[in-house]
């Protein structure tokens, strides 16, 4: 409880907070273009901190320490990438076979429907004619949106690192601003906020990848056991497409499946690659992420949901990226504000917090009866 003798109403403070929120959320969306790269600039930056620091404690100059580990971060991004394009041009060299099998598979379906239906060959064509009409008649947009797409991406590219080596490079004076924007007496406070933030970012993202690497390594083992077609090409994918909460281990699966029923004739097989992945999932959700990545971010599922709810509809999938490791931060806020304790508590996943809070102790004995003396 708050040491102050503070009159106000808690529904106004409650509203106050929630008004702030709702106004966040809104400059978040209306700013997310250049939000979003800002914010994965910050992830990358706490992330290569400690090579610098290790670096210029070892007597490399500023600058090269920066550079030194931007280019070495670079270049395993572009041996990821890479890795991927190589594999998806060996996919392309196959497109010819995979479209015969596409074909096979789909006069297989059509003698399916008209058996199934009663549907002939030629109504079956009229309908797909007529859906394809009403696709065309929305093209424009969706490729006006690839677009908008694509160069997002570009920006981001080119952005990200210059973004970085800016972060990198102002540390200090960041770090003295923000230290400096409060009250000297909260200034303890401040500098625990911004210690821990950092180490939850960073065991985060170092959890994060972690995790998917060993996803990557699971799924390409069991597809190699399966004696699939481009095993690790699909490990991989299947392994990135996680990182996209929820939707991506469903996204990963189909494409795995379709890839996979156009390589064989064998409908076993992409049954057993839906297993594979499925048991991998099973591993992922029960050990490898809270294990891994769970330990690391102290938020309890419920809010996680919540939250990356929110930001995939504030931002798209950046923002579902992103809004797990914005929340903890929240969180650190919240844990180290007296009045915004009860809401550290309940992005928590420690119910027993809540028992030592004096407002729940007030209210959960009310109603409570004394056990009565026996009579003698």
């Amino acid at each position: 409880m708050s040491t102050t003798n503070d009159a106000t109403p808690y529904y106004k403070k409650a509203t106050t907070i929630l008004f702030g929120l709702s106004l966040l959320g809104l400059i978040i969306y209306l700013g997310r273009d250049i939000i979003v790269p800002f914010s994965f600039s910050i992830l990358l930056a706490i992330l290569l901190l400690p090579s610098v620091s290790f670096l210029e404690r070892k007597k490399v100059p500023k600058v090269l320490a920066i550079i030194v580990v931007l280019i070495f971060a670079m270049i395993l991004i572009a041996a990821l990438l890479y890795f991927m394009t190589t594999q998806m041009m060996s996919f392309a060299d196959d497109l010819p076979t995979i479209r015969q099998h596409l074909q096979d598979h789909y006069l297989t379906l059509q003698r399916w429907i008209r058996e199934q239906f009663n549907l002939t060959v030629r109504e079956q064509k009229k309908l797909i004619q007529d859906a394809t009409v009403k696709m065309k008649d929305s093209t424009p947009g969706y490729i006006g949106g690839a677009f908008l797409s694509v160069t997002q991406s570009i920006m981001l590219i080119v952005l990200l690192p210059i973004y970085t080596f800016l972060m990198l490079y102002y540390r200090d004076m960041i770090k003295k601003f923000l230290v400096s924007v409060f009250e000297s007496r909260h200034e303890e406070k401040v500098r625990e906020v911004l210690r821990e933030s950092r180490s939850i970012i960073q065991n985060y993202m170092i959890g994060l990848m972690i995790e998917t690497a060993s996803v990557a390594a699971l799924n390409s083992l069991g597809f190699i056991i399966l004696g699939i077609q481009y095993p690790i090409f699909l490990g991989v994918l299947a392994a990135i497409l996680n990182l996209i909460p929820y939707i991506g281990g469903l996204i990963a699966v189909v494409f795995c499946m379709l890839v996979t029923v156009t390589n064989t004739d064998e409908i076993s097989m992409v049954i057993w690659v839906a297993v594979v992945l499925g048991i991998v999932q099973l591993i992922d959700n029960n050990f490898l992420m809270p294990k891994i990545v769970g330990s690391k971010v102290k938020l309890n599922a419920l809010m996680t949901i919540v939250a990356v709810l929110i930001g995939g509809a504030l931002c798209g999938v950046s923002g579902m990226f992103l809004a797990i490791p914005g929340v903890a931060i929240l969180k650190v806020v919240f844990d180290r504000v007296e009045e915004l304790q009860p809401w550290g508590n309940l992005l928590g996943d420690d119910i027993t917090v809540f028992e030592q809070n004096p407002i729940i102790k007030k209210f959960t004995k009310v109603g409570r009866r004394k056990p009565q003396k026996k009579a003698s």
